[in-house]
Formats: C-alpha cells, structure tokens, sequence
C-alpha cells in the first residue's frame, strides 16, 4: 500500500467529485422543490395579525380551531409551541378599504376573538401574550428588502474575497454560501415552518458564520501554496484542510450542540431560529471542506490551464 502523505489522513479533494455531484442534486432539488410548494411567509412578509395565546390547562388544537374558524377572520391558521397550552393565531386584514377602515376593522377582529377565547375557555384561563399586526405594503416591501440583503451580502462576499484573496477563490466561496442558503431554506419550507425576519436574521447569520470557515481554509491554503507549489493543487488544498479538521470539528461541534439546545429547550421564533442554524452549521461545515476548495482548485485550472501542476 502507498505511503500515506504528509498531509494528513484524508484525501478530501480524491472524494470532490462525488461530494460536488451530491451538492449539486442537493441544491437542484432544493430549488425545484422551493418553486413549485413556495415558501411560507411569515406575517413579516405577507401582512396579517398574529395573536400568541397561552392557557393554564391543556386546550386541543381542534377546540381553537373551531373557536377562530367561527370568527368571520380571513384564511385563519393555528400554530402550536409544542405543547397544548400555548397557540399562535394567525389571520390576513380585510382586502379592501383605507387604511383607516382597515385598521378599524382588524381592531374588531381582535377583540372580537379575544372575547370568543375568554368565554368559550374560561376555565383555561386565556392569556393573550402578544398582538402583531402588518399591513400588506409594509409586508411586500419587507420581503423585497429581504432578498435585496441576501443578494447584497453575496455580491459584497464576492468582493471581499476577491481582494481579500484572490479572483480565483470567490465563486467558490459564494457557491458555498448560496448552496448552504438555498438547502436551510428548502428543509426549513419542507418540516412545514414559516420564514419570518428572525429566520431570514438566521438565515444571513449562517451565511456569516460558513463563510468565517471557509475563509480559515482558504487562508491556510494561500499560507502554504508557496512552499508546496511544486506538489500541485490537490496536495495543498488536501494539506490545508486536514490542518484545520480539528479547529474546524471543535468549532462546528461548539456551535451545533449550542444550537441544538436552544432547539430542544425553546419555544416559538427562538426555536425556529435554532433549528435554521442547526441546519446552517452542519451543512456549512461540509460545504467549506467539499464545495469551497474543490471548486476554487476547479476554477483555476480551467481559467489558468496550464499555469498549476496538477499532480499530487
């Protein structure tokens, strides 16, 4: 058997390939799946009422259901925190009217369910936690500026690289990033929760914390190409990785089991956002080893063939 290398005990870019094409199908699933089921906005970003109740003694989703679908509220929808006590309560404002009239309107609704929950469960006893409203310009103007922001932060990432590095490491560093973005998103859509702002906070969150690890291999890479030049490529990127494994298992480890707790012992939008970092962390983690590097050593050479010795 061939002597193992210097360079650690895994041939991360032999196995390239095989990850990338994963990666790929991954990210085209993702983005069929994301447009033919659509993404489930939140209120943020859609314009409604949302009504967070908490009762004393346990209340089936089937006895509010039936309470809130009796109020004459517009495409009313219940959300559970995991037990039976507490709920939130969701409906869209009146299509039509001024703002004035809207507002009025939507005012009744409230109360109008407030009073139906503390007379229908009384021996509940009914707490209503939190009211939020959003008209649905406010909402459409929201979401565009959500996307603007993710669309922002990619093209900045690109330059960042770019000057920070070198030409030849940014596309790999924002396909990374966008493949981590668009798979959250589509598991996140998919275990059936809404996107919100905290989430798409979350979301930009991951963004920042996959590209920190794909920027400390990157920057190994660049520290040690000199010396080893004449090894080629592959070596130095298969170096550069296995160097940074144990920094990059501590911190990935750190984070997830972090998260994870948060997920585990948190409710509402707390745990909505642990579960998008869940998913952000794990596939971060395995974008800037798999995505990152291979495919800035496969941009260099198919720009500058010729110019880096291949072998290994």
């Amino acid at each position: 058997m061939k002597k193992q290398e210097s360079f650690g005990q895994f041939d991360f870019v032999g196995k390239s390939v095989f990850f990338s094409s994963i990666s790929a199908l991954l990210v085209l699933i993702s983005l069929i799946y994301l447009g033919v089921r659509g993404v489930t906005w939140g209120i943020d970003f859609v314009g409604g009422t949302e009504v967070q109740v908490r009762f004393d003694s346990p209340v089936t989703i089937d006895e509010l259901r039936k309470l809130v679908d009796n109020q004459g509220l517009v495409n009313p929808g219940i959300q559970g925190f995991g037990d039976d006590k507490e709920y939130i309560i969701r409906f869209q404002l009146p299509g039509k009217g001024t703002d004035k009239e809207i507002n009025e309107i939507n005012r009744e609704n409230i109360e109008r369910l407030r009073g139906a929950l503390v007379q229908e469960f009384a021996s509940q006893k009914p707490d209503i936690r939190r009211v939020d409203s959003v008209g649905p310009q406010v909402g459409a103007e929201l979401k565009k500026n959500g996307y603007l922001s993710v669309f922002y932060c990619l093209l900045i990432i690109l330059i960042y690289i770019g000057l920070r590095f070198d030409y030849k490491y940014s596309p790999g560093a924002v396909i990374c990033l966008f493949h981590d973005a668009v798979i959250t998103m589509a598991i996140f859509v998919f275990v059936g929760k809404e996107v919100n702002i905290p989430v798409l906070a979350a979301i930009l969150t991951l963004i920042g914390y996959s590209l920190n690890d794909t920027i400390v291999v990157f920057d190994r890479i660049r520290e040690i190409e000199g010396t080893y030049a004449d090894r080629g490529i592959k070596f130095i990127i298969n170096k550069a990785i296995n160097e940074m494994l144990q920094r990059t298992i501590i911190t990935a480890g750190t984070t997830l089991t972090s998260a994870t707790a948060l997920w585990i012992f948190a409710d509402g939008v707390v745990a909505d956002i642990a579960f998008a970092l869940m998913i952000g962390i794990a596939f971060g983690t395995y974008s800037s080893i798999y995505v990152a590097a291979p495919f800035m050593m496969l941009f260099e050479r198919k720009v500058n063939k010729g110019l880096t010795p291949a072998h290994s």
